[in-house]
């Protein structure tokens, strides 16, 4: 199978803002190429005797993504260049010429060689572990979570996961949350929606834009044997969608979890209140740093009261409290 290779020309600084927006318009598979020297820790865990030898690091990079050759993709790639118009209007990052050039590769297996770079890893006592990786003796007594992420965003790997699932820990497993319903919201692989189920929540429901998410999230529960009683995913636009807000929050939740951009987190905050109990809990992450002041300003506005912020990296999680009372 062909497959057209789109590269966009931008910075390192902007490489996770970029990756980011690419996976929000439903882009996977994305690609990053510059000469960042690679740390002692990552070529110790790497076999090889010598590591690469890299041109001087110039602050260029390369970030590219893989569509299938012969279909119509101006509309998306269209969606590509504006969302990088409007990045460029950002006084917080360079992007620099973002750029985009076009290839063409016949490497049908591309989807699947990432696959050497995601191995086991572990949040406190959470071990998250790719579905082809066997399961080590001294993992025994953590609490497991299998992933096969498919076509779908979400290994646990990135920052703004992680900032997630400790949160959900911290949160079901509170004391005065003895059966909590979470709603998860830009599921991607479910990844997620297994942490709530498997930390103790007694039920979870995802919804993603993209149709491919819910199949993911499914075939990971399924993985993880998880009782398909508890679980239910669907594909849906909440922002635009007025029957499906009212459904939501007809039945709100305990805990809802967001992580995806902060751009759509904050018209997203007014959609979500209702759809969450008086005194639930709503976290967010997917927020460049530099987006942390607007997004607040955002959730408190739409009625939300702070409860903690959390940083790993340049990303943030934001997570807030819908009042026992409202007014």
């Amino acid at each position: 199978m062909k497959w057209d290779k789109y590269t966009i020309a931008t910075t390192t600084a902007a490489e996770d803002i970029i990756s980011a927006m690419l996976s929000g318009l439903g882009i996977e598979g994305v690609e990053i190429e510059n000469n960042v020297p690679l740390t002692k820790e990552e070529t110790g865990s790497m076999f090889i005797d010598f590591p690469p030898q890299l041109p001087p690091d110039d602050g260029t990079s390369r970030v590219s993504f893989y569509l299938e050759a012969g279909q119509n993709h101006e509309g998306l790639i269209q969606d590509v260049q504006d969302a990088l118009a409007a990045m460029k209007q950002e006084p917080y990052v360079d992007i620099g010429t973002a750029q985009i050039t076009k290839g063409q590769t016949e490497d049908a297996d591309w989807m699947n060689n990432w696959k050497q770079f995601f191995q086991s890893f572990t949040i406190e006592d959470i071990l998250i572990k790719p579905a082809w990786e066997e399961l080590k003796a001294d993992d025994t007594g953590k609490i497991l979570i299998e992933i096969e992420p498919g076509i779908s965003f979400g290994t646990g790997k990135h920052e703004t996961t992680q900032l997630c699932i400790r949160q959900l820990k911290k949160y079901i497993q509170a004391p005065e949350s003895p059966a909590v319903r979470v709603f998860d919201v830009g599921c991607g692989s479910g990844i997620l929606s297994v942490a709530a189920l498997k930390l103790g929540a007694a039920s979870v429901n995802g919804i993603d834009i993209d149709e491919n998410c819910a199949v993911s999230a499914e075939e990971n529960m399924r993985l993880n044997h998880l009782d398909e009683t508890r679980w239910h995913f669907y594909t849906g636009n909440l922002l635009e969608d007025g029957q499906l807000q009212r459904q939501e929050a007809a039945a709100p939740y305990d805990i809802i979890v967001a992580n995806i951009l902060a751009d759509v987190i904050i018209p997203m905050a007014p959609v979500l209140q209702p759809c969450l109990k008086p005194g639930g809990i709503f976290i967010t992450s997917g927020i460049i740093d530099f987006k942390e002041q607007e997004v607040r300003a955002a959730l408190e506005q739409a009625g939300f009261a702070v409860l903690e912020t959390n940083v790993q990296g340049e990303w943030v999680s934001i997570t807030v409290q819908k009042p026992l009372q409202e007014g």
